[in-house]
């Protein structure tokens, strides 16, 4: 039951209807329910893994809060304290409380290792092995990855941090706690909710409230559009250039891997829009993990935009808790004796970003190609910030206005450039096919006969198809304009009258069933993120 699927909107469609019918205290329990039978029809008996998880996250949270509740209450018993007295009772506290969390992170963190990298851990050490002629190999193992496991373990490790930080009081009820972790919208690809910002939705029943609803619907069928119009069609003639690259060189691979990219934003994009959409037609705001990201006028405003909810995870838990910390604060006072005040200055938060994108790579898969991936874009992110005087220098020696809509047009098209590199490392097959895409495309750059010659034409797309997908990316690129200057589209159909908006609907329903791609052929399963 992918969400792109007739089981799916049959399930959206009795969720929402016995959502607003039951008793406002029991709500949440038609989402509990409705999001169980979601995990069970796509991954089966991996549901306890999800359910286990959901269970030591909360159990943590409930230990963390135990501790600080009795560390404050004994304070309260013993005002005559000193100051001194206090100080070491909390310090005491929080070491027992960080030492509960460590155990915590480790023992959900250890389930996605085990079950997504203990293969790739095991051909590593056998490859290293055989390259120092040790006898002996460790075989690999058989395991099965529960859905969105990657997701709801960033999900539970932000949970049990903010419990410990004392930003989020503890869920003092587990099945209500199950449904925070597996809300079945957003369990196979995100966004990566926080705790505050969802569980209260979750939890409280919601009036009927017709705009949202129709706001839900529209946002379905627009990412409807993005996935099964948009992103399989891109996915073929991609498939094509990548998985037969070395029958080609030069911009034709550029433009493989530039249709690769528009194909992972319609994909992914594409449901999330779903994901929110059905929330929203539930009264719940998923919180936006897009915004125009091919707007980006750096890589670094790119990745504001792209992911952001993952982007926004890694700040507050990996980049910030390293760059702020005693290690790394000590670690820049003493570059900046050997390396100078601008280097010395940067450089914890430079290792602490090398460290962000090392992650972020190898979240993606558990392959060296999406570790050069992350560390691809972190390595231009923190190049660019060495350079931004030198940038800044040459622009004003240059005479260059900043504000002029040519330079933000060339910033925008120097970043997609590279941003469109750096795909070659997340779609190649490994890393070493990634590498040897990146060189021939510099071999006879100049050539663009695969324009007149029809070589994109033979990519598994008539002429109907190309003029299609033309006309589609045309009207993506039109919306995302549009969005970009603050002009939402539903609130301009909400404008409008009853007969016209429901015309935009059905015709969009329409259009969905003349020009989806559907069949074994074309798998709308095979969501690209839907794999973490």
């Amino acid at each position: 039951m992918t969400i792109v699927s007739l089981p799916f909107f049959i399930l959206v469609a009795a969720t929402v209807l016995c959502y607003y019918i039951v008793p406002k205290k029991y709500r949440w329990l038609v989402l509990l329910a409705a999001s169980g039978l979601f995990y069970w029809f796509n991954s089966g008996i991996l549901l306890l893994v999800l359910v286990t998880t959901s269970l030591v996250t909360f159990l943590i949270g409930l230990w963390i809060a135990k501790i600080q509740e009795a560390q404050q209450k004994h304070l309260d018993d013993h005002p005559d304290l000193s100051r001194e007295e206090k100080k070491k009772e909390k310090e005491a506290a929080k070491k027992r409380t960080k030492r509960v969390l460590l155990l915590g992170i480790l023992l959900v963190l250890g389930a996605l290792l085990v079950l997504k990298y203990a293969n790739f851990f095991i051909d590593n050490f056998n490859s290293l092995a055989a390259a120092v002629h040790a006898e002996g190999t460790l075989p690999r193992l058989n395991l099965l990855l529960p859905l969105g496991i990657s997701f709801y373990t960033l999900q539970a490790i932000a949970y049990m941090t903010d419990v410990y930080r004392g930003k989020q009081k503890a869920d003092r009820d587990p099945v209500r706690f199950l449904l925070f972790m597996s809300f079945f919208p957003q369990i196979v690809q995100g966004p990566i909710p926080r705790y505050g910002q969802l569980a209260s939705q979750l939890y409280e029943g919601h009036e009927f409230d017709y705009k949202k609803l129709t706001f839900g619907v529209q946002l379905m069928l627009w990412g409807l559009m993005k996935k099964i119009v948009l992103a399989d069609r891109l996915a073929m003639p991609a498939n094509q250039l990548f998985g037969h690259y070395e029958n080609y060189n030069g911009p034709i691979l550029f433009v493989g891997s530039l249709l690769y990219g528009l194909q992972v934003y319609c994909d992914f994009s594409g449901g999330m829009d779903i994901a929110r959409g059905v929330a929203q037609m539930l009264g719940i705001d998923l919180e936006k993990n897009f915004d125009q990201p091919y707007f980006a006028s750096s890589i670094e405003d790119f990745w504001r935009r792209w992911h952001m909810t993952m982007g926004s995870w890694m700040k507050d838990y990996v980049f910030y808790p390293l760059s702020l910390s005693k290690t790394f604060t000590n670690l820049g006072r003493k570059s900046r004796k050997v390396f100078g005040t601008f280097v010395g200055k940067r450089l914890p938060s430079f290792l602490a970003m090398f460290i962000v994108y090392f992650l972020v790579g190898f979240w993606h898969g558990p392959n060296w190609k999406y570790v050069a991936f992350g560390l691809w874009n972190g390595l231009f992110i923190m190049f660019g910030i060495l350079m931004e005087n030198v940038y800044k220098k040459a622009r004003e020696k240059c005479g260059i206005d900043e504000g002029s809509i040519s330079w933000r047009v060339f910033r925008m098209v120097r970043t997609l450039f590279v941003v469109t590199l750096g795909r070659y490392f997340s779609r190649a097959d490994d890393f070493t096919s990634a590498v040897q895409m990146l060189k021939r495309t510099f071999i006879n750059w100049w050539d663009l006969s695969f324009l007149t010659e029809g070589k994109l034409l033979n990519m598994g797309l008539n002429n109907a198809n190309w003029y299609l997908l033309l006309a589609m990316i045309l009207l993506l690129f039109f919306v995302d304009l549009q969005h970009e200057r603050g002009i939402s589209f539903r609130e301009v159909i909400a404008r409008q009258s009853l007969i016209f908006r429901w015309g935009i609907y059905i015709g969009t329903v329409l259009f969905l069933l003349i020009f989806g791609l559907y069949g074994p052929a074309y798998d709308a399963a095979a969501f690209i993120y839907g794999q973490f």
